[in-house]
């Protein structure tokens, strides 16, 4: 390919820092910009990719925000957003990388992207699966549902397992698991066409619509007149109030996400803490990057049970560089269905 080679590159960019409330499209805008196909001459340790499938997670929402003191950093207005993501390689100057190379990790949300030292990236093995499942089964979500479930809750066999927002990327994958290990499994979501997909598609024994649950509280005890053992939390706020209450002596809470609060302006206030005290409950946050060391037995694990047909996944997605803010905000609205993602381009 020629040095000169100069392409458009449409960017997703930040307008203005979204401190509070829920994020808007017009926070964020499409821009063109060319960039040449080739790693600056004497770059060293740099990749030039083009980026086929975007990931749309809830923890960008708080990238949004100016952040002091934030495992990861803010977006900058007026520069691309970034995020997770799967990209092939154009041009390369790092010895790990070449031309061609599949790889799934964090990149600009564009059509290309120059990584200098590129850190957080995996270079993709499997190329007989879909390539979109990078963005979530087989990338951050998969990781963060492995690592929450059997790292964190440490499960056995029979335990009661409660699940909020059961069918995200993470979610629906942490129900499956704890089905396959003969666990029983309820989830919560917010829609009917969701509740259907968690008891036909992703075989969770029970599951109910919070929204149409007045006391969070009397429906838990319906469902786990015995209490819960293990609650993978991804919401927060009043749902996190009344597991506190359901929670079994010596139950686990894997703290994963707290999607209820990330728009608000100040944290609502959690009342039930004190119960993990004579109840003895371990409730522990974490950040799925601490332990991509156990990817490849990650990996092992979960393919097998792919290809045997024992893991289902669904994915929303999204068509264009042009949707990617649409995608984004639904999220915090409950619009999609499954992982959201946004194809890029198709090669």
């Amino acid at each position: 390919m020629a040095d000169e080679a100069l392409v458009k590159n449409k960017q997703v960019v930040l307008k203005n820092y979204v401190n509070a409330g829920l994020p808007k499209e017009s926070d964020m805008e499409i821009k063109e910009k060319s960039i040449q196909l080739k790693v600056p001459e004497g770059t060293k340790d740099a990749i030039l990719v083009k980026n086929l499938y975007l990931s749309c997670d809830p923890y960008m929402r708080n990238r949004m925000k100016k952040l002091e003191d934030s495992y990861v950093p803010s977006f900058e207005p007026g520069l691309p957003i970034s995020g997770y993501g799967v990209a092939k390689v154009v041009d390369s100057t790092h010895p790990e990388y070449k031309n061609g190379d599949l790889l799934w990790g964090t990149t600009g949300w564009e059509e290309y992207s120059l990584l200098r030292a590129p850190g957080l990236l995996f270079k993709i093995q499997h190329t007989d699966l879909p390539l979109t499942y990078y963005t979530g089964l087989l990338g951050m979500a998969g990781m963060t549902a492995y690592t929450g479930f059997y790292e964190i809750c440490t499960p056995k066999k029979g335990e009661y397992v409660y699940v909020s927002a059961a069918s995200g990327a993470v979610g629906q994958l942490v129900g499956q698991f704890a089905k396959l290990l003969g666990c029983y499994v309820v989830g919560s979501a917010g829609s009917k066409e969701k509740i259907d997909l968690l008891k036909n598609k992703f075989g969770f024994d029970e599951a109910f619509n919070y929204k149409e649950e007045p006391d969070l509280d009397a429906a838990l005890k319906r469902y786990f007149p015995e209490g819960i053992d293990i609650y993978f939390e991804n919401v927060g706020g009043k749902m996190l109030d009344a597991v506190l209450l359901n929670m079994r002596v010596h139950g686990r809470i894997a703290v994963c996400g707290m999607i209820s609060q990330y728009n608000n302006d100040k944290p609502e206030a959690t009342h039930n803490l004190m119960y993990i005290i004579p109840k003895r409950v371990r409730m522990q946050g974490f950040i799925v990057s601490d332990f991509y060391h156990l990817y490849p037995k990650y990996l092992e694990m979960v393919i097998p049970s792919i290809k045997e047909g024992k893991i289902t996944y669904i994915e929303d997605v999204a068509e264009g560089i042009e949707s990617a803010p649409t995608a984004l905000i639904g999220l915090f609205i409950g619009r999609n269905v499954g992982k959201q993602l946004v194809v890029v381009s198709r090669d």
